[in-house]
């Protein structure tokens, strides 16, 4: 998979567009990069256009000029997708990625015609979440980005997919994220508003996918609404991260969204 680059209004953004037919974006979750996909891309590429990006401050891309928001990196996807001459998209985000997504929907949904939450949730940061938000700044300001992503990557993987390999990969993709990067994106997930009332509005088809043993975003909070058009679906042994714990499943869930449109 090869790195592009783009210099945009507001930052320089790495991504991977691979493949031809429908246009699919992925975003990656905190102090994750495109290369959290590198086991689902090849696989969609076969039949998708896919658009994988670095997010602001993260992998390869640079950090977004200004104050970082949910809105604004939701902004900064559609800059992406205007530079990329694409009107219209299916749209999946992790985690970090769901947030943006939420974003994007309620602020472009003509731009849209579906979108999926992957380990994500359209509720707000608890206080508690924001005190760790505000904790985890704190670390990487005084510790650097390292010692952020060693003590946060393991909990993201279920206890019993604790694989060597796969938990390194995710290591070596977070430590990539700029100290600046993460400091921005904690600030943004701290300061978002509730928006199951996206979920709620929403009438173009939506995919909720949740980990049946996620230990960051639990199934009850990923399925916050029941509508016709949204299917909620629970990935088998996996945690936070089923583009690594189980992306045979992952794939078939995107494969199969995607279809329907």
């Amino acid at each position: 998979m090869e790195s592009k680059k783009v210099t945009l209004q507001d930052s320089t953004i790495a991504y991977i567009d691979e493949g031809e037919g429908k246009p699919i974006v992925l975003l990656h979750g905190f102090c994750g990069s495109s290369r959290y996909w590198e086991h689902v891309i090849p696989v969609l590429s076969d039949s998708c256009r896919v658009i994988a990006l670095d997010l602001p401050g993260h992998g390869q891309s640079g950090p977004l000029k200004g104050s970082s928001t949910i809105e604004n990196l939701a902004d900064q996807v559609k800059n992406l997708l205007a530079e990329l001459n694409l009107q219209e998209v299916t749209m999946f985000g992790h985690s970090l990625g769901g947030y943006i997504t939420l974003a994007f929907a309620e602020k472009y949904s003509n731009q849209l015609n579906g979108f999926s939450l992957i380990h994500s949730t359209a509720f707000p940061d608890s206080e508690e979440a924001k005190k760790g938000r505000l904790s985890n700044i704190e670390k990487v300001n005084q510790s650097g980005i390292y010692s952020l992503i060693d003590g946060l990557v393991p909990k993201l993987f279920s206890p019993v997919n604790q694989d060597e390999n796969y938990v390194g990969a995710a290591m070596e993709i977070g430590y990539t994220t700029s100290a600046e990067g993460a400091i921005d994106a904690l600030n943004a997930m701290k300061d978002r508003p509730d928006r199951n009332q996206v979920l709620e509005a929403s009438t173009m088809p939506v995919l909720l996918i949740a980990g049946e043993q996620d230990q960051i975003i639990p199934a009850e909070k990923t399925f916050s609404v029941s509508r016709a058009n949204i299917k909620q679906s629970i990935i088998k042994d996996s945690g936070h991260m089923s583009m690594y714990e189980n992306p045979h499943d992952l794939i078939k869930e995107i494969k199969d969204f995607v279809s329907t449109i």
